[in-house]
């Protein structure tokens, strides 16, 4: 195989998706998958997707972030996301998103470390819910080809200058290259993410001399549900801490407090099965009325079912596993890598917004952001106008 093309576009998640989106519909692009069109991580998240409520929310979601992030975030990138957002949730709006709503208004809920309720959502598969209607308007596209169950192995350098991809079935020849291949869950034994996943783009691009940032910058999520099946780990949204259900300890006593940062409740959690001398430790969601648990997160409720645990009467038992990798090729504002003509967004990237620990529910946000952002620097490299998006 070999291919010529105007873009190829690594990944069919929700950044490499947004970014097909909002290119020149005039240029060809081909866009490659690993596995399957539905096997991303993106279709996995359950939160939901942060939102600026107001320029009154501005400050304490800057430092939600911030404080989260242990201040090691780029702020200008910070900036960029917050701002960006409410343009980014119409946009999903107009691709046909849907989120929860109280009558006419958006309903928010609230995660760990946000200092109000900000976070758009959908049941508890937000992702799916973006994630595949984003994929149904790229399908529509007459200038975009995908290629499913094909493997990035190189990229194409000359003059130091990115010109297309090397794959497992041959040559992809293009202008630009956005890297949009996801985290690294599948370097680990426990992982929410699908197993595929793997971090190849960070190994091709340290080959090349690609500036990397962060790489030790993972973090890991308090809440999956604990089994002894080999596999990707089942999540238990942070959502569901956010709408008030407790941690317990082996005597079903309280130990933390549930909404603290990812990394801070992860690190008490370790501390106290240590101490109990368990694998994990239980989440009760007794706080939560079986109206709201069946409304508000009936994947997870079903799925618990499966395996044996009513949550709507029991405890279930949770342990911390990898989830999201804050690090990656390093980026500017605009997602452009250290090589020209060579773009990196959503989890392969590190554009600095995350710092040292993610913020819950920042990161499908992140990631539409920044890929419209590298989406809106190609256009403007071939002296396109921008656009507004589609609507239904």
């Amino acid at each position: 195989m070999e291919i010529k093309t105007d873009i190829v576009i690594v990944g069919t998640g929700v950044a490499g998706l947004f970014a097909a989106l909002n290119l020149p519909k005039d240029k060809k692009i081909v866009m490659i998958t690993k596995s399957d069109l539905e096997s991303s991580d993106s279709f996995l998240a359950q939160g939901g997707i942060c939102v600026l409520r107001g320029e009154e929310d501005y400050d304490s979601y800057f430092a939600d972030t911030m404080n989260a992030g242990h201040n090691e975030n780029r702020g200008e990138s910070v900036e960029i996301m917050i701002k960006s957002s409410p343009d980014i949730i119409n946009d999903l709006v107009g691709y046909g998103v849907e989120f929860e709503k109280n009558g006419e208004e958006f309903a928010y809920t609230r995660e760990g470390a946000h200092s109000r309720p900000r976070i758009l959502y959908h049941k508890d598969i937000t992702g799916r819910e973006i994630t595949s209607k984003l994929l149904a308007q790229v399908k529509k596209l007459e200038n975009v080809t995908i290629l499913e169950y094909t493997t990035m192995t190189d990229i194409i350098e000359e003059n130091e200058k990115c010109t297309g991809i090397i794959t497992d079935k041959g040559e992809i020849r293009a202008d630009f290259t956005i890297l949009a291949s996801g985290g690294i869950g599948g370097r680990y034994r426990h992982s929410t993410n699908f197993p595929h996943l793997t971090g190849d783009a960070l190994d091709i691009s340290k080959n090349h001399g690609i500036r990397l940032e962060h790489l030790d910058y993972v973090q890991i999520h308090p809440t999956t549900l604990y089994s002894k099946k080999p596999g990707r780990r089942f999540l238990i949204s942070e959502s569901v801490r956010g709408e008030g259900a407790v941690l317990y300890n082996k005597d079903k006593k309280r130990f933390v407090d549930e909404l603290l940062p990812r990394d801070v409740v992860t690190q008490a959690i370790h501390e106290q099965m240590e101490k109990d001398g368990t694998d994990y430790v239980w989440l009760s969601m007794e706080n939560i009325d079986t109206e709201t648990i069946m409304s508000h997160f009936p994947n997870i409720y079903q799925h618990c079912l499966e395996e044996g645990f009513d949550v709507t009467k029991e405890c279930i038992p949770v342990v911390p596993a990898q989830h999201y990798f804050m690090g990656g090729i390093w980026v500017d504002s605009d997602s452009r890598t250290s090589m020209e003509k060579l773009f990196a967004v959503g989890e392969t990237s590190c554009n600095g917004v995350h710092g040292a620990n993610r913020l819950a529910s920042n990161s499908l946000l992140e990631s539409l952001v920044f890929a419209k952002r590298a989406a809106s620097k190609i256009r403007e490299e071939y002296h396109v106008p921008e656009r507004f998006p589609d609507k239904m």
